[in-house]
This record gives C-alpha cells, structure tokens and sequence, in this order.
C-alpha cells in the first residue's frame, strides 16, 4: 500500500503509537473489560488518566507549581470569550497583536467584554510578518498574542517582553504547543486546541497562573469561569474523556523521543528542508517574511501564474501527498509539519516539488 502523508492544518496527523494506544483504549482500557468510550468520568481509571496527562504535560513544559492546568472543551474560540470575561477588569483594557485571522476572531470577542488596544498588526501586508517590538499601554491588564499563526505561516521567535507587574502575558498557543520548550513563567495564561500537535479535536488545555484562575470581575456563567474547573480538577461536567486519553498518549510519544528539546530539534530540521527547497525551486516562493517562518505551517505559491494549483495537487494526491491546499485566503500551498509529521514525509514532499520543476522547466 502507497504511503500517505497527511498535512492537514488541523485536524492533524497523529503519532502512531498514539493512534495505536487508543485503539486499544476503545477495545479495552488497561485491561479493565470496558471501552474507555462508555466509561464514567468518575471512574478511578478516568480520574488516573487525567492525573497522568496533567502529570506528564506540567513534566514536558516544566510548568511551576502555581501554574494550574486544565482540560475544557469549545476550542481555542471559547477561550477568546473566556479570556477577557475572567481577566478584564470592567471598564478595563487589554492590549492585542493582530497577526491573522485567529487573533483577529480573539478581538472581536475581547470587544464584547471590554476595551482593546490593538498594539501591533500586519494586516497590512496580508499578515505576511510579526510585528515587532510591541509593548502593553500602561493600563492595560494583559497582552494577548498567537504564537503561531496556521493559514499566514508566522510564527513569533521571540516572545514580546513585559516589564509590569500588573499586566500578563496571554498565548494563544493552539498551533505550536509542545513543537520546542517554553519558559511557562513568562505567561499568565496560554491555551491550545488540541487538534494540531496534542491530539484529536475536542479538548482544549489552559494553563493558567493561580492567582488569576481566582480573579472574579463579574458574574458569568459558572461554566465560564476558570475557577470552576480547577476547583474541580476539570470534572465540573463530563469532559472529553477520550480526548484526553488519545493527548496522554501523544505526550509519552514525545517524552520517548526525547522530550521537547528533541522535538525542536526534529521541526527545525523539517522546516529547513522545505523552506531550503521552495527558496530554490524555480517553481515556488514563500510569501512569509524569512525570519517569521513558521516551523509548523509553510504556506508556498507559484512564481508563474501560468501554472495551476489544482494541477499541481493532483500530482501530489497520486504521490500519497494529501491536504497540501492553501487557505482560501491565501491561496496557493500549505505543508502543515507538525510534531507527528515524519521527516520522510517532508522528503516526499520535496522529491514532488522537484519532479514537477523537471517537468515544467
């Protein structure tokens, strides 16, 4: 059988061993009988696993001890909401970077809480770079970035600075979570969809700072509140119990690997090989400015408007190449290379960029 490499932006490609762990989760969970499927979360194995995956995620990021983690459920879009609605104070301000359609939606949503400083952005160009040297207006109660940005391929290098005591860094991390190690000490609060380097879609992580889960400005809904679930050590409702248990298994994949300093070893490798390849090919261009590049999503177009995209997916779709279609936006091509991408599938890549210059020159 054809080898099939899939670059989906999310949801996206998964370790084996964690696709494998799982199988065997739905047949029967550590040999109690029972699919993990129809098991109550009130269950000693369902409380295990969720201590396990707490455990081994604060072990990969070195997170603090006043860090609390949680695993919620609405995505990365929920915790746009969530944010502003536990963190700003009324009549407050937060301070935004806007460097594409992610953080744009985050915007909109802090809009509806409170006010919004829009303190850097590169709409301008079509979101092709990160701004740089942004810092929080007095006042504000927090900065709000997304490290990594999946339709544009930016990626911040270098995590803007904040010398305020009142004020706090807040990631939206959803595309490069656990892809290289992070100083957690540096943000109030980061989040992550699992759905592009955790694991299936379906449970969304916050890590948070302790004394902010506690902060109470208005009266939300107690579903709304981060309080809420790290008084219940996220069980105030059935979580994604499965979800859950499919991320377990994809950090004990890392952890076997060498944990994250290995893991940004292997993405650097895999970005620099295709970025090399499309900075040579006569064929395509990155539109990313060079030192914003994104180690996890490479979008690419054609130098010659001659050429047809579609052609050029149908080449890779028979050579095993799949979800390799830029965004609407965009346009054009987009490698997702994720953590679970093998460097052989970036090779195949490569080799199919090649042969079509072959055929083309």
């Amino acid at each position: 059988m054809k080898k099939i490499y899939n670059f989906s932006a999310g949801p996206a490609c998964l370790p084996q061993s964690a696709i494998e762990g799982a199988k065997e989760a739905i047949k029967d969970f550590q040999g109690s009988g029972i699919s993990l499927l129809e098991m109550s979360h009130r269950s000693t194995p369902v409380v295990n696993l969720f201590e396990e995956t707490t455990n081994n995620l604060r072990d990969l990021l070195k997170i603090p001890d006043k860090y609390d983690i949680i695993w919620l459920q609405g995505g990365a879009s929920t915790q746009f909401s969530m944010v502003p609605m536990n963190l700003l104070p009324e009549n407050g301000c937060a301070d935004y970077i806007d460097t594409g359609s992610w953080s744009a939606k985050a915007i909109v949503e802090c809009k509806r809480v409170g006010g919004v400083n829009i303190i850097g952005s590169s709409r301008d160009s079509l979101y092709t770079y990160i701004p740089k040297d942004a810092l929080p207006i007095e006042g504000s109660s927090y900065l709000h970035i997304t490290s990594n940005n999946t339709i544009y391929g930016t990626q911040f290098k270098k995590y803007p600075s904040i010398n305020n005591d009142k004020c706090f860094l807040v990631a939206d991390m959803s595309s490069d979570i656990l892809s290289q190690p992070i100083d957690i000490s540096k943000f109030g609060l980061i989040y992550a969809g699992a759905q592009k380097n955790m694991g299936p879609a379906g449970v969304t992580l916050v890590i948070i700072r302790s004394d902010l889960a506690e902060i109470n400005y208005r009266d939300i809904p107690t579903m709304m509140k981060y309080s809420t679930h790290v008084s219940k050590d996220s069980m105030f409702n059935t979580p994604p119990v499965f979800s859950v248990c499919v991320v377990n298994e994809t950090l004990k994949w890392i952890k076997s690997i060498g944990g994250l300093h290995q893991m940004k070893i292997i993405n650097d490798s895999k970005a620099s090989l295709l970025y090399d390849e499309i900075d040579r090919n006569t064929l395509f261009k990155s539109p990313v400015v060079y030192e914003d590049r994104s180690n996890m999503n490479v979008p690419f177009i054609f130098n010659n408007n001659n050429l047809k995209d579609e052609e050029f997916l149908e080449f890779c779709e028979k050579r095993g190449l799949r979800t390799l279609k830029g965004h609407r936006s965009v346009g054009g091509f987009r490698a997702s290379i994720y953590n679970a991408m093998p460097e052989a599938g970036v090779e195949a890549l490569i080799a199919a960029m090649q042969e079509y210059e072959h055929i083309h020159s």
